[in-house]
């Protein structure tokens, strides 16, 4: 007899599946990076010491988010055919998982105004997101790659009830939920306001494998976050073992070249080593 076990499926995973669906019909460029993060970590325990409450998490996402903000085309939205809507502001949607009757959940928060913010408030949001006790009634259409407003997910004073379309989403055919997120796109307005413009996606707190993994994604661009690994690298003529960050980003070719492109991953890179907005 062949044994096995059952295990029940999460909702959750219906809208990741859908995600990946229409995810890998973009036009996406993956680059895969390697950053010198030795001065950075060193610059945020100094921090730490003296009191900041930071992270490197959410202070690399301070940077991206500037750093996109400089380069504005990179997370622009198609718009038709012919037309890029660019965002003033620069909203991440990242995954803090929580637990909830025994399983691992990923819950998208929406981290808005990036551009506007210190890496304190950053990283107290993400902190305020991973000790909020998640209840069940709280579970809305949920994915990898889609958001809800941050106080959706954080404030404890708020009760979300679920509207009859999130709660019936799970139970359509496959073909209409993907038509759900492919309305989505062709709505850049909407999607917005849902889930923001960047994805950022860290998988380096996670076990210690030393490589790069591609996420898939709607958004116009995402950032696939590795470990931090040493390794000998070359400094002034010199080899010295140094703290290197291992990063994937996917840029959508729809609406950015690669000219820009490459601009863009230099200044990223760039303003990551060089301890960009730490003293």
């Amino acid at each position: 007899m062949i044994e096995y076990k059952k295990k029940r499926f999460p909702k959750t995973r219906v809208a990741t599946i859908d995600i990946c669906t229409i995810g890998l019909e973009k036009h996406h460029i993956p680059a895969f990076i390697e950053i010198d993060v030795t001065e950075s970590r060193k610059k945020i325990r100094e921090n730490k010491r003296e009191g900041k409450r930071i992270s490197f998490t959410s202070w690399l996402i301070k940077v991206i988010g500037d750093t996109i903000k400089d380069h504005e085309t990179v997370a622009s939205f198609l718009n038709g055919k012919r037309e890029l809507i660019v965002f003033h502001d620069i909203n991440v949607s990242m995954i803090v998982e929580k637990s909830l009757n025994g399983q691992k959940i990923p819950i998208p928060l929406v981290i808005e105004k990036v551009q506007e913010r210190s890496v304190e408030s950053i990283c107290k949001q993400i902190a305020d997101a991973r000790s909020h006790n998640l209840e069940e009634s709280e579970i809305v259409v949920q994915s990898s790659s889609a958001g809800v407003s941050a106080q959706d997910v954080v404030n404890p004073n708020i009760k979300r009830v679920n509207s009859w379309a999130e709660r019936a989403y799970y139970y359509l055919p496959g073909f209409i939920r993907r038509y759900f997120w492919r309305y989505l796109l062709r709505h850049p307005k909407i999607a917005f306001s849902k889930m923001g413009n960047v994805s950022v996606t860290s998988l380096g707190m996670v076990g210690s494998a030393n490589g790069w993994f591609v996420p898939v994604s709607v958004h116009p661009v995402c950032f696939g976050v590795g470990k931090v690994t040493k390794k000998p690298m070359v400094v002034e003529d010199r080899v010295e073992i140094r703290e290197i960050l291992n990063m994937t980003v996917l840029m959508d070719h729809d609406v950015i070249d690669g000219a820009p492109m490459a601009r863009f991953i230099g200044d990223l890179t760039s303003r990551v080593c060089h301890c960009y907005g730490l003293t």
